[in-house]
């Protein structure tokens, strides 16, 4: 019996078998699994594996079927896919090609949401710290929203009729749709840069969670974080939470209530001035009380011009004769000082010695006086001061003993 011919395949042959089988028998198909191992490449590709508890399956997403997704892909999240069974030549790898991504138990909208909402807050743009306070008085006020819409509509009358010294400006916008977020992420920075605005107003009325969507957009939530004027979002309704709202520097549920701040804010402002005024009228007829006061009890104390010129005359009398008495007394200091200078000086003169029997004996012609007997000799002529009168005499004889000398 003749062997039938024996068929070699190539690797590529039998992967296009493969291929071909999976294409025909299983093609394109719904696939519930947990992402793992997820990669974003930077062609835009995505891949991940998609597994359950016994098995796993390589999946591959490429960027023109990724590029609406409105959620993040990331390890862990559970999803359902729709796409095709394909084989990976290179490897021989079977892998699913998907097309369509959804969240398992969520809509793909809220995920996306949640995701935004976890990442703002991890980098703090929810922080209390962050939020910037509201002025006293906003004089100019910045509007971002439609024109046509009722949210601008119930803002200017609440103002016009609450708040009418305050300025408006307008910067319309689409508040849904493709291109709104782009619009008001614009409108903000226009405001800022406007340079005459106390503050910045984001609103528009209630609507579906869809119609309200731009405003959960992160380029809008990083231009209101980022607003240099504080900022009010009012953008829906209670039950309506936006990212705007979380970021704002202060959120209220209504355009209406938006404009009430302001309205508010003016009427507090008039009543602490009015308090002001009264404080400040209290205090002026306080003043003017005490000085009334004051000039009641000066014009009892005050005296006519005459009574004041002989109160200082009586007073110049007193002092010139307190000056009198004072030069007198010094005076007779004076003079009681020099009369006991003059008796010292009497008791050291030499002609008060003198008179107590005393002379004072002087060599001639010099007239220097004697006081040692060594600057005399004998034959020198003398000149003796007596107390009353002097007397000339020769020296006969000098005796250096002077016990020689009888007394």
């Amino acid at each position: 019996m003749q062997k039938p011919n024996k068929h070699i395949y190539t690797v590529s042959e039998i992967t296009g078998v493969i291929k071909g089988l999976l294409e025909d028998n299983v093609g394109e198909i719904w696939l519930e699994g947990e992402i793992s191992n997820f990669k974003a490449a930077s062609s835009g590709h995505f891949y991940f594996s998609l597994k359950d508890q016994n098995s796993i399956i390589l999946a591959a997403m490429f960027a023109n079927a990724n590029k609406g997704l409105k959620f993040k892909l990331e390890d862990g999240l559970k999803v359902i896919c729709f796409g095709k069974i394909d084989v990976y030549g290179p490897r021989g790898q079977y892998q699913i090609i998907v097309e369509r991504i959804e969240p398992k138990g969520v809509g793909a909208q809220q995920l996306a949401f949640e995701q935004l909402k976890k990442k703002l807050a991890q980098e703090g743009l929810f922080d209390l710290s962050h939020k910037k306070p509201l002025p006293k008085m906003p004089f100019s006020v910045g509007i971002v929203t439609s024109a046509q819409g009722a949210a601008v509509r119930d803002i200017l009358q609440i103002l016009k009729k609450g708040a009418p010294c305050v300025d408006l400006v307008l910067r319309s916008v689409r508040v849904q749709g493709e291109q709104a977020a782009g619009e008001i992420f614009e409108a903000i920075e226009d405001l800022n840069n406007f340079g005459k605005l106390d503050l910045i107003i984001v609103s528009r009325g209630g609507g579906s969670t869809e119609d309200l969507w731009s405003f959960n957009e992160e380029i809008v939530a990083r231009a209101i974080y980022n607003s240099g004027l504080p900022v009010i979002s009012a953008v829906g309704h209670q039950i309506n939470t936006t990212l705007s709202d979380l970021v704002a520097d202060v959120f209220v549920e209504t355009p209406s209530a938006a404009a009430k701040i302001i309205v508010d804010k003016k009427n507090a402002l008039l009543a602490e001035l009015a308090g002001f005024r009264h404080e400040l009228d209290f205090s002026i007829n306080d003043a003017i009380g005490n000085l009334e006061n004051r000039l009641t009890a000066l014009t009892h104390t005050l005296k006519s011009p005459l009574d004041r010129c002989l109160e200082r005359q009586q007073q110049m009398d007193e002092l010139s004769s307190e000056l009198n008495y004072n030069i007198r007394h010094f005076l007779e200091l004076a003079f009681q000082r020099s009369n006991s200078l003059v008796q010292q000086l009497e008791a050291l003169s030499p002609l008060s010695i003198l008179s107590r029997g005393y002379s004072l004996t002087m060599l001639m012609p010099q007239e220097s006086i004697i006081k040692d007997i060594s600057q005399i000799k004998a034959g020198d002529k003398l000149k003796t001061a007596l107390n009353k009168g002097a007397f000339i005499s020769l020296v006969e004889e000098v005796f250096d003993d002077e016990r020689k000398i009888n007394i």
